[in-house]
């Protein structure tokens, strides 16, 4: 059994901890909170062993073998840093940092400490995704000639809800970090590198009342973003975000290439891991629903579909620290999706294309 320390009781509490304790090579055997009371709490109600209130101590615990922080954007880097110092194995939670720097300063880190890290891109596990990227692979749709990609949902819509770090660009809040960050890495995985990117993002809602004070205050993250690419084989992609609509196609990817189509979407909105459906259609025929075969289906189904995928990135971590070898998604996917993200900022400033370098070229930088 691998010992795990929880760094993250919100997101933590609903899928990482209940991950965690589903996985037969994983345990749970303490839990971080800012308030060490809220930390005790957490811990009793989990049946968790320990619970502390700095990561220097939980990483101080002789049990923890490894943390999952899911933590906001903003401490990340700090607390990863003291993670993989300590020489301990570490799953992180996107985007994975405030800037690619830092992110590239924590790959650096983890590969000279020897230390598995590896970040929830949950959708590379996702039963719909994964035979999409199959037939991708097979050659369905031949030569890529558009790609297009909306993930539209209405998690930010109410104007009611309250100002928070997600609010905040220096927090790292935003649809472009929360959304864009996993679409740059299945962009990644499903099609390969970007040669370069124009990014425009806007604000619809400006002000969110600050449950402090109650007074408006002024929102300085993005919620729309529109986005075009071109991927280093020459292939368009557009890719509009949203975290501000109602929209029955919550979230679609359409390929288009000589051969054939090929469509992956959901309109589940309660749940963005389940109701993924996929369909196809060749040299003219109709588009018809390709069924998922029963072997990449999840082999249990939770409430919160997030907790499936979970468990399929946990258990790829394991393997990767059980055999130490560093798996796929890691770090260095990590540190490429904050990369896009931080051009894409860049893109809007300037008002223009922006060149995107080589993975491999901006790590050795």
């Amino acid at each position: 059994m691998i010992g795990v320390a929880i760094a993250g009781t919100g997101f933590g509490q609903k899928v990482h901890i209940p991950g965690f304790q589903a996985h037969p090579l994983t345990e749970v055997v303490a839990v971080y909170h800012r308030d060490i009371n809220k930390a005790k709490a957490i811990a009793a109600a989990n049946n968790i062993l320990y619970a502390r209130d700095t990561i220097a101590d939980i990483v101080s615990i002789p049990e923890v073998q490894a943390v999952s922080i899911s933590t906001p954007p903003f401490l990340h880097y700090e607390m990863a840093k003291t993670v993989l110092q300590a020489g301990k194995h570490l799953l992180l939670e996107k985007p994975v940092t405030l800037n690619a720097c830092e992110a590239k300063e924590l790959y650096q880190l983890a590969k000279d400490k020897g230390a598995i890290a590896t970040v929830d891109f949950e959708f590379r596990f996702v039963p719909g995704w994964q035979l999409f990227s199959e037939l991708l692979s097979a050659d369905y749709v031949g030569k890529l000639r558009l790609i297009r990609i909306d993930w539209l949902g209405s998690s930010r819509a109410d104007t009611s809800r309250p100002w928070n770090w997600y609010s905040s660009q220096d927090k790292g809040g935003g649809a472009l970090g929360s959304l864009g960050s996993h679409a740059f890495d299945y962009i990644y995985w499903l099609f390969g590198p970007v040669r370069r990117l124009n990014a425009y993002l806007s604000t619809a809602i400006s002000a969110r009342v600050d449950p402090a004070s109650g007074e408006l205050k002024p929102v300085d993250t993005d919620d729309n973003c529109l986005l075009s690419l071109e991927l280093a084989d020459g292939t368009p992609c557009q890719v509009t975000i949203s975290a501000v609509v109602q929209a029955s196609r919550t979230h679609w990817v359409e390929v288009y290439g000589d051969r054939g189509t090929l469509v992956l979407g959901s309109e589940n909105q309660k749940d963005y891991i389940h109701g993924f459906r996929v369909w196809g259609s060749q040299l003219g025929k109709p588009l018809t629903e390709i069924e998922i075969p029963n072997r990449l289906m999840f082999p249990q189904h939770y409430t919160d579909g997030r907790i499936s995928a979970f468990i399929r990135v946990i258990d790829q971590w394991v393997k990767g620290i059980e055999s130490q070898q560093q798996t796929v998604p890691s770090l260095q996917q990590g540190v490429y999706s904050q990369l896009l993200m931080d051009l894409s900022h860049k893109s809007h400033e300037t008002t223009s294309w922006v060149d995107v370098p080589s993975l491999d070229s901006y790590l050795e930088s």
